[in-house]
């Protein structure tokens, strides 16, 4: 059965801090399981949104069709919060929401923020851009920031976002797209340059199609 990771989208959202999480959901290439996953976009109202570097995107539902359980996970990616913080506020409340129904939410960088202003950060380890970049939101959970790329607190990931590698690994593991020796050898890959991480997925996947030749 198929299963749908939704990202929000809104004018100016980071396309680059999603793009390893996206890209690596969407393509079979390694998965467990290839054909089960898919992202759709959501976004405030059916108009097309333009991200950060200029790519315009139409939206696959909007944000009232969104329901919990038709999701896998919900991912928001940050944005200009100077410019217009209406739209990540409104997928603040929805990742409550989705919180509350037991499905995982993912947030980096500016959405971090607006999670924190909705008060899912203040019982939760987190992480964001920087500790005194949350306590401008006027939040109560400073004492439950951590200082690290990604953190993965059960349903709730949040990230940096200079780090996107490190949010698209705890993104991948929470859903279990890879298995987890493969979500190491591309770890390796991403995360670290190192050669070796691609000479392991090769050799899984030549072994994965000799398997049903």
């Amino acid at each position: 059965m198929m299963k749908t990771v939704h990202m929000a989208v809104y004018d100016t959202f980071s396309d680059w801090e999603v793009g390893h999480a996206t890209a690596h959901i969407n393509r079979e290439l390694w998965h467990r399981e290839p054909g089960t996953w898919q992202v759709k976009t959501v976004a405030i109202s059916a108009e097309p949104v333009t991200s950060m570097g200029g790519m315009r995107v139409l939206p696959d539902l909007t944000l009232d069709e969104l329901k919990p359980a038709d999701s896998a996970m919900l991912i928001l990616p940050g944005l200009d919060t100077e410019r217009d913080p209406s739209a990540v506020t409104a997928f603040a409340r929805t990742a409550r929401e989705f919180l509350a129904a037991g499905v995982p939410v993912a947030a980096i960088c500016g959405a971090t923020f607006a999670l924190a202003r909705e008060g899912l950060l203040d019982e939760r380890p987190h992480t964001s851009n920087a500790a005194e970049y949350l306590a401008y939101s006027g939040y109560s959970g400073a004492a439950h920031f951590v200082d690290a790329p990604a953190v993965a607190d059960g349903d709730l990931i949040t990230a940096t976002g200079t780090r996107p590698v490190d949010f698209a690994r705890a993104v991948l593991e929470r859903l279990g797209v890879f298995e987890p020796h493969v979500l190491e050898a591309w770890d390796k890959l991403y995360g670290n340059n190192d050669p070796a991480g691609f000479y392991a997925l090769f050799e899984y996947e030549q072994q994965r199609a000799a398997a049903v030749r």
